[in-house]
């Protein structure tokens, strides 16, 4: 690759890396209460065609009055709450109800993309062909100039020219890191995800950090969604536009042992992954071979954790087993 390619690359691999950043993270949180939620890819879908669905409804009721940013805040909000709505489904099941985990984020997976899909279609169907966003809305999710600090030569372009989304990943994994290991907040919610009995004999509400956390959670990974709808395709639904990758931010939580600050890295290497085929062709090598190696990654990610898994960087203890009071 030329110089200027490896600046390119490195661009478009931060935007493939920021949903994966985003489901990633909510992931995290939800599984350091102890909840193995599984339906990541259903919340992100959820999240998508919320995204899209507010803009696209608000832009139709304001008309000409439209305002770009306030387009771009309802998406990111109704987007957030969408996932939210998953990450409640989940926890009334698995928390109140005491449902099988694995099953239930199974079966929050299929929900999400087949909602996601049918809410998608049904705004094509009233669009008269396929739904869109208006451009100033579109223009709010496109890659931002900085003054002074954007004009830097290649510094500039990697890191001072991206969507406002791209660094609401990074904030929120800041804010994650900064919860998780310097507030009681984040100590008690780490007490819970590893032992929820002895947590709860010494006052700490389980299932409030179990409920918040999965919540919160499902929140973050429907962001994730929003993104892929609203700055990767342009406001434009897509039928399955989540395509797996909220699998691949499963796998990622292994990879980054849990921790916020190697999720950021394993999203990016994911993401270059993503994009390698647009600046690393090689002959006779066709596109699918491309497309199919974060999947490859993901399974070899998988392998290698699991025979290489360590005490200090392994899954909370009781990740996927509901906690019944009346037991401890």
């Amino acid at each position: 690759m030329e110089g200027f390619a490896v600046v390119d690359f490195f661009f478009m691999a931060v935007i493939a890396a920021t949903p994966l950043l985003f489901a990633t993270l909510g992931e995290i949180l939800t599984q350091k209460s102890g909840s193995l939620n599984l339906g990541v890819e259903g919340m992100m879908f959820m999240g998508a065609a919320a995204g899209v669905a507010a803009s696209y409804i608000y832009e139709a009721t304001v008309g000409d009055a439209t305002l770009g940013f306030v387009s771009a805040i309802l998406a990111v909000l109704i987007g957030f709450l969408a996932g939210a709505l998953g990450g409640l489904i989940y926890s009334v099941l698995t928390v109140t109800f005491r449902a099988n985990q694995n099953v239930t984020g199974l079966a929050l997976t299929i929900f999400g993309i087949g909602a996601g899909n049918l809410v998608g279609e049904l705004l094509g169907i009233r669009a008269g062909g396929f739904t869109t966003v208006a451009e100033d809305t579109k223009r709010m999710f496109s890659s931002i100039s900085i003054p002074w600090l954007s004009d830097i030569p290649v510094i500039g372009r990697l890191f001072f020219s991206y969507n406002f989304m791209v660094y609401l990943a990074i904030i929120t994994a800041i804010v994650l890191m900064w919860i998780f290991n310097k507030t009681r907040v984040g100590l008690n919610l780490r007490g819970v995800g590893e032992s929820p009995a002895t947590a709860d004999a010494v006052g700490i509400n389980v299932t409030r950090y179990k409920y918040i956390a999965a919540i919160v959670g499902g929140g973050i990974c429907g962001l994730g969604g929003v993104f892929i709808s609203m700055a990767d395709n342009s406001g434009t639904w897509i039928f399955n536009c989540i395509a797996g990758r909220g699998w691949i931010a499963v796998a990622l939580v292994i990879f980054a042992a849990w921790r916020p600050s190697r999720a950021i890295i394993g999203a990016l290497l994911f993401g270059g992954l993503s994009v390698l085929r647009l600046y690393l062709p090689i002959d006779g090598i066709p596109a699918q071979v491309y497309n199919i190696l974060p999947f490859v990654a993901t399974i070899l990610v998988l392998i290698f954790t699991s025979i290489r898994q360590s005490k200090e960087h392994s899954q909370p203890k009781s990740c996927g087993i509901n906690y019944f009071r009346e037991e401890r």
